[in-house]
Order: C-alpha cells, then sequence, then structure tokens
C-alpha cells in the first residue's frame, strides 16, 4: 500500500511503484513518461526503475534510468490551496529531457509544451514539458477542482512534507536503530494507517487493534474518541480472544493502550488476564508495509518489561541505539539507549507513566530492575544473543 494526501482532508490517491497517481474519487490516473535521446520511457514497464518512501513517509521517489542519469519524479500532498497532489520530475542526467503526464487538468509552473506528442501513443489531452539537464518542473493535481491555471507559488517543498510526515509519525515512537530501514518501515506503517485509516473491526480485529492503538500513540485521537469506540474494541478484543491469530497478543496490547487513554481501568485489568494466556505463542515475523510491522520492530526492544525477548539482534551488536516512546503497559513508556563498551553494553532506561518491571533474562540472563531510571553495564551472553535478520 502507498498512498498520499492530506490528514484532515478526504481527497486520497494510491500511488504505485511506477509513480503513477491512482485517485479514489475515481477520475483518471496521472501516469508519467520520459522522452530521453534514446527513446520514450515507460515507468511501467522499464527495467531500471526504482521506488522507494522517503524516509518512510508519504513522499515517495520513483527514479527512471536514462542516458547521462535519471529522471527523479517525487509525488507528495499539501493542504495549501484547497489541496494539491504535487510531482516534480528532476532532470539528473547531462541532456535535456520532455516528460508528457496523461491529464489535462494537470497544473503546471509553466506552460506545457505548444507542439504535438510524436512517437509514443498517449491519452487525448496528454500534456508534454521541456525539462533542461539539471533542471526539474513541477505539475499537480487539484483536490479541489479549482480552475486555477498556473501553479501557486510558496508551496511547501517534499522535503519540509517529509519532515512533518516524520515528526507525526515519530510522536508515537522515534526509532534511532542500526537498520534504518526499520524505522523507516514503522513510519511508512503509521503514514499508512494516518491516511487510510483503521480497517473495520468486524473485519479484522488485529489490525483493527494495532492501528486504532497508532492513531491514540499519534494523539490522532484523544481522550473523548477513545471512550467513544470502547463498545468496538470490546467487540474486537472478544473476538481477537476467541480466535488463534498470530497477532492475538500484540493486538491484546493494543487494545490496553486504548482502554488506558478511555480511563478504562476494570476492563484493563480484564484484558490483562487475556494478555497473559497469549504470553507464550509465538509472535509474527513483522511484515513490512502492514500495520503489525510496528509492535513486531518494537517488541524486538521490548515486549511488555522484557527487554529484547529474543536477545538482541546480532546485526546491532557493537552499534549504539536508542528508541524513544516504546509501549511497556497500557499506560507506561520506555526510552532506552544502549551504548557499548567492547563487548559490553551500557544500557539507559527511562520509564514513563505507570510503574512496571524491566528485565533482560535472554540478553543478560538474569538483569532485572524496579527503578523508573538508571544505567546498567550488561555482561551479554553472546550465546543468547543469536537473532538475526537474514
Amino acid at each position: 500500500m502507498a498512498t498520499t494526501g492530506v490528514v484532515g482532508h478526504t481527497w486520497r490517491a494510491d500511488v504505485t511503484t511506477s509513480g503513477s497517481i491512482e485517485p479514489w474519487d475515481g477520475s483518471s490516473t496521472l501516469d508519467w513518461y520520459v522522452a530521453a535521446d534514446d527513446r520514450w520511457h515507460d515507468p511501467q514497464i522499464d527495467s531500471g526503475v526504482r521506488n522507494t518512501r522517503v524516509a518512510g513517509t508519504a513522499v515517495f521517489e520513483t527514479k527512471v534510468r536514462i542516458p547521462g542519469g535519471d529522471a527523479i519524479q517525487r509525488v507528495w500532498s499539501v493542504a495549501d490551496h484547497g489541496g494539491y497532489t504535487i510531482v516534480e520530475v528532476q532532470n539528473d542526467s547531462s541532456l535535456p529531457i520532455a516528460v508528457a503526464f496523461t491529464r489535462s487538468d494537470v497544473v503546471a509552473n509553466r506552460p506545457p509544451a505548444a507542439v504535438p506528442i510524436e512517437g509514443i501513443d498517449l491519452p487525448a489531452g496528454s500534456v508534454l514539458l521541456p525539462v533542461g539537464h539539471r533542471s526539474s518542473i513541477v505539475v499537480a493535481l487539484s483536490h479541489a477542482r479549482t480552475d486555477q491555471a498556473t501553479l501557486p507559488s510558496g508551496l511547501p517543498s517534499s522535503d519540509a512534507v517529509a519532515r512533518g510526515w516524520i515528526a507525526r509519525a515519530d510522536s508515537a515512537s522515534r526509532l534511532e536503530l542500526p537498520d534504518a530501514g526499520l524505522a523507516d518501515a514503522v513510519r511508512a506503517a503509521r503514514c499508512e494507517v494516518l491516511l487510510r485509516g483503521a480497517p473495520s473491526h468486524d473485519d479484522d480485529a488485529e489490525r483493527y487493534l494495532l492501528a486504532v492503538a497508532e492513531l491514540v500513540r499519534m494523539a490522532e485521537l484523544d481522550t473523548r474518541d477513545a471512550e467513544a469506540i470502547v463498545p468496538e474494541i470490546a467487540e474486537a478484543v472478544a473476538q481477537v480472544a476467541q480466535g488463534t491469530s498470530p497477532l492475538a497478543a500484540a493486538a491484546l496490547g493494543a487494545a490496553g493502550v486504548v482502554l488506558a487513554k478511555a480511563g478504562e481501568r476494570r476492563a484493563l485489568r480484564d484484558l490483562s488476564n487475556l494478555v497473559a494466556k497469549q504470553a507464550g505463542r509465538p509472535r509474527p515475523v513483522p511484515e513490512i508495509d502492514s500495520i503489525e510491522v510496528v509492535t513486531g520492530i518494537e517488541q524486538l526492544i521490548a515486549r511488555g518489561g522484557q527487554l529484547f525477548p529474543a536477545g538482541i539482534p546480532v546485526p546491532w551488536l557493537g552499534v549504539d541505539f536508542e528508541a524513544h516512546g516504546l509501549v511497556v503497559g497500557p499506560s507506561s513508556r520506555l526510552s532506552l539507549a544502549v551504548r557499548w563498551h567492547g563487548q559490553n553494553a551500557a544500557v539507559l532506561w527511562e520509564v514513563e507513566g505507570d510503574e512496571v518491571t524491566l528485565s533482560a533474562s535472554v540478553a543478560t540472563g538474569g538483569w532485572t530492575t524496579s527503578e523508573r531510571s538508571g544505567e546498567a553495564l550488561w555482561a551479554l551472553d553472546a550465546r543468547r544473543n543469536t537473532i538475526s535478520f537474514s
């Protein structure tokens, strides 16, 4: 899944791996094509097309290999002037190119070329814009369907929008791990739930609970919102408790986050019994581009009060890292930093909210503490810290 749009606005679109934009309102897909020195390049079928999220955010970058370099397309959405989804194409090559877009209603930062598009069969109304070497052009789709002929000036850049998404996603937890791709995967999952919302609790109770908990953690749902959905949470918990899903433990833990926000202390006591029954079940392998990736990655570090429940991952050994805002109880959050002294790990921690006992029985063979904050030097048991991502 890859969605663009603005939180708080209704317009949405899917962004494909080729950089095409497929609006949810049923209007035509916006495809793009590059006329380079050798031929027309179609990102939908060309080899060598690379697509990624910028730092895991809802800013997308697609690179198409052309003679002398790349044509680099970026897609992002802004709320300004009723909302726009912006497409920038940068010519990172030594030769001029032209870029064709397949919708006549794109608003550009310069007039399109008044010449016919030759050498490729495109839909009627497609527009063509020349791009000099080492320069770029910008077009946009208006969310408000205005008759504006030119693109307004001063719209936020892709970098500014990416920073905004990072701040929003990292408000739930901030991960600075040896593998930056893990933090990016967490951000991507959060961006998707911000734009797509939670699934129905009737259709997918586990992912409903996981998604709603992330919305609470990002402060997209406040206490009143949480109180309003308590009946749905209760129904979803009942479904999860009766099933055998490998996501059950994580989903029930997520329910606790929402119930705590709603102030449902009695429900939390009942929930704790259900969580305890799930404690020994195997955990799913984190799946990228899904909401469960958040708990899958965070619980590599902390699952309840257990730190590194499967041991410290091998690629992390000897590399400093930290995590902030991890859920270690319905109303408890943990910040943790690991600094290395040879083979030993200096661990700094701080717990906010309700008191929780921390332990690291797998990583260390027996360390435990009830202190809210502190520092400890762990002499690791090398035989126990063997988890790997390969």
